[in-house]
Parts: C-alpha cells; sequence; structure tokens
C-alpha cells in the first residue's frame, strides 16, 4: 500500500519528467531525507554565523567552531569514498589513518572564512551526486566505516544523519533537538543505545520519555523522564537541561555516544 510520501514522490517524478535524477529504488528512503533536511539545518545555522564568530569555541570540548565546520566538510567528502567503494568495488577508505583525518581537519579550520564555507557546501553537493548516482544493487555493497565496521553502503545516509543534525548544535547557535523531526529524535534514542550495546557498555539505567514507554537497561536503577528531545540531547552527550531523576540531585554519568 502506497503511502502518501509515495504518492507525493510519484506527483513530483510526473511533474519532473523523464530527464530528472532520483535516488534508486533501493536507497534508503528515510535516511536519505534526514541526511537532506540535516545538511540545510547546518547550512542555516552556519548562515547566521558572521565570519568573526568561526573562531569562537563549539559545544565540542577543544574544538573551535571552525574545526566543527571543517569536520562535517570532510566527513562528507569521506562518505563520498565510500560510495565510490560501493559502485566500483575498489576499495576506497574513509581516511588513510586517524592521524591523516585529524591533521585533515586542523588544515580546513585554517582556511579563510569563504574557503571553509565552501568546504561544507561543495562536499555536501558531492555527496548528494553520488547518492543520487548509486545504482540500485550497490545500496548493498559492503563498506568499512572508519571504526571498522562492514556495513551496507546504506548505511551511509544514517553516518551523514548523525554527523550534521548533532553538530549543528556543536555550533553553539542555540539550536536544539526540539528542532529535530520527531521520527529523527527516535532513531537517535535507539541509536545511542545500540553503541552502549555493541562496545559492552555496563548501564543500570531507566529511560523514561513523556508520553512513551519505558526503557530499561541493565538491572534498571535510576529513573531519567523527561521529553524525548532532552533525553536524546542528554544521551548524546549534548547537555542535561530538562531531563530529571526520581533520586534528586545530579543526573547519573553515562558512556559516551561516537
Amino acid at each position: 500500500m502506497s503511502t502518501p510520501e509515495d504518492v507525493a514522490r510519484e506527483e513530483l517524478r510526473r511533474r519532473q519528467g523523464p530527464g530528472a535524477r532520483y535516488d534508486a529504488p533501493n536507497a534508503p528512503a528515510t535516511q536519505l531525507s534526514w541526511a537532506r533536511r540535516g545538511t540545510a539545518y547546518f547550512a542555516r545555522e552556519l548562515a547566521g554565523l558572521a565570519d568573526s564568530e568561526l573562531d569562537a569555541p563549539s559545544l565540542l570540548p577543544g574544538w573551535s567552531r571552525r574545526q566543527v565546520i571543517a569536520h562535517v566538510g570532510y566527513n562528507a567528502r569521506a562518505l563520498t569514498r565510500l560510495l565510490e567503494w560501493a559502485r566500483t568495488g575498489v576499495v576506497t577508505p574513509m581516511y588513510a589513518s586517524p592521524e591523516q583525518r585529524n591533521a585533515e581537519i586542523e588544515a580546513g579550520a585554517t582556511l579563510p572564512a569563504r574557503a571553509l564555507r565552501s568546504l561544507f557546501a561543495h562536499s555536501g553537493t558531492h555527496l548528494n551526486v553520488e547518492w543520487r548516482d548509486l545504482p540500485d544493487a550497490a545500496w548493498d555493497a559492503e563498506v568499512r566505516t572508519a571504526q571498522g565496521r562492514l556495513v551496507p553502503a546504506r548505511e551511509t545516509a544514517w553516518m551523514r544523519t548523525r554527523e550534521v543534525w548533532m553538530h549543528a548544535l556543536d555550533l553553539d547557535t542555540g539550536a536544539g533537538t526540539r528542532d529535530f523531526p520527531e521520527d529523527l529524535l527516535d532513531e537517535l534514542f535507539a541509536d545511542v543505545l545500540r553503541f552502549w550495546q555493541r562496545r559492552g557498555e555496563h548501564v543500570d539505567l531507566v529511560l523514561a520519555p513523556h508520553g512513551r514507554s519505558e526503557t530499561v537497561l541493565g538491572a534498571g536503577g535510576t529513573r531519567v523522564s523527561g521529553a524525548l528531545p532532552d533525553l536524546v540531547r542528554w544521551v548524546t552527550g549534548r547537555g542535561a537541561r530538562g531531563p530529571t531523576c526520581d533520586r534528586g540531585g545530579e543526573l547519573p554519568t553515562i558512556p559516551r555516544w561516537f
């Protein structure tokens, strides 16, 4: 049964005609939509900053806004390399090494403001073109992330989604998780729990989003409640405004996300 989104996409294709380019049928439509909307969201927050404000600290310890922007730009290029790998079968890692990745960010952060903004814009556009042109079967081709995990190429859409939405917050412009789509908040919340489980983190906690079912981790214990956007902000390491715990006082210490 077709969803309203399916009907809208088909109507758009009819209006645009046969010459337009579209994602392959096998592409992860929801995740690509989140990634593209997140890119626009990051662009909006970046556009609101004057060039002189780019040198200010970000919300990431030890990083300026410049470093965040450079990281997001070079992340798009790294994901483009994974799509090349999926398309051609030729192994093309995201980064040559962790040292190369870090050096790239540090060098990018020294670019003139106009060039730094262009890095973000152009690398994001290139990534989007690669997604549009990726053949149907290539979405299931396996590639390796910077953390060493083998994943299908479709995972690049979710990887980019996390980068653009969360690092938009790190620009420290006043943006918040309350701006995020509700279905994206659900997936971010689930992603944090998956990361903790994958790394074997021992967490005894009850997470209780308002109006949602509770999530019991480990043996349970401290119950932390709050609006879903505020809980997502907390579990992703972006601040503890909003959530409260049943034992009063400070919120418990939790593992990092990724």
